[in-house]
């Protein structure tokens, strides 16, 4: 599944994870001037581990914003399409599971606020989204380097940060940052992969700066048919930032 937007708008603003931190996504918006004619993507996970998923996909709809899937959204589609139990969603109290099994609290939880509305937006995600007027791709983890993105596996989209010994794609304990090694064009603008600063690499940005574990919520703004640079000052003038009000989930960083 894959994503194409019209460029006929003022403006592309490109926010990282926000994991249902809503207020803080209003108060990004706000901090950007965002108004009617601009075009916002979001890098995935907009859902789960923070206070208001359901206000978060409210204003996802209330901008006409680009979601791309994320693996908490992932989760909880593959969770729906094979439910383990058949009167309900069965909860575990771990982090839960993936591939049909139960899911964790947290996840079930949300998911039995979900309206139907919201399933639809979340099956309506794309898995990356090109935007060829600013030599971009958004996808929610990333790739591993040299692959075409059509051959990619759908698992690295949603879940590789690091590279193995032989460049397989992994979540955690890798060699190497896989957008260290990739190569473009285009640049990839990605999340994921929680960090207090962006990642910054000669391709490759990464906007997840923890939001929902107390960091900040990111955005790179960029004008209409700006290209995104490759020197990392320029990059970073592109970003706007908020704070989180305060730290709503303190498990792992997955």
């Amino acid at each position: 599944m894959t994503g194409r937007i019209p460029s006929e708008m003022r403006r592309t603003i490109i926010v990282g994870d926000v994991h249902g931190c809503a207020v803080e996504l209003d108060a990004l918006l706000d901090e950007v001037g965002f108004v009617t004619g601009d075009r916002l993507v979001l890098v995935g996970d907009v859902i789960a581990r923070g206070p208001d998923s359901l206000g978060a996909l409210d204003i996802v709809r209330r901008t006409g914003a680009v979601l791309v899937r994320g693996n908490h959204e992932e989760r909880l589609l593959t969770a729906q399409r094979t439910p383990s139990h058949p009167f309900g969603w069965e909860v575990e109290t771990d982090a839960g599971s993936r591939d049909g099994k139960p899911l964790g609290r947290m996840h079930a939880e949300v998911a039995a606020k979900l309206r139907p509305i919201d399933w639809s937006l979340l099956e309506a995600s794309p898995l990356y989204v090109d935007l060829p007027e600013h030599g971009a791709r958004v996808v929610h983890a990333g790739v591993v380097p040299g692959v075409p993105i059509e051959k990619q596996e759908r698992s690295t989209l949603l879940t590789i940060r690091t590279l193995g010994a032989r460049g397989e794609a992994l979540e955690r304990r890798g060699r190497a940052l896989w957008g260290a090694r990739y190569r473009g064009a285009p640049h990839i603008v990605f999340g994921h992969h929680a960090r207090p600063e962006p990642q910054f690499h000669p391709w490759a940005t990464g906007l997840d700066t923890a939001c929902v574990y107390g960091g900040r919520l990111t955005a790179m703004v960029l004008a209409d048919g700006q290209r995104i640079p490759r020197g990392v000052a320029a990059r970073k003038a592109l970003l706007v930032q908020v704070p989180a009000a305060r730290a709503y989930y303190a498990g792992t960083r997955r």
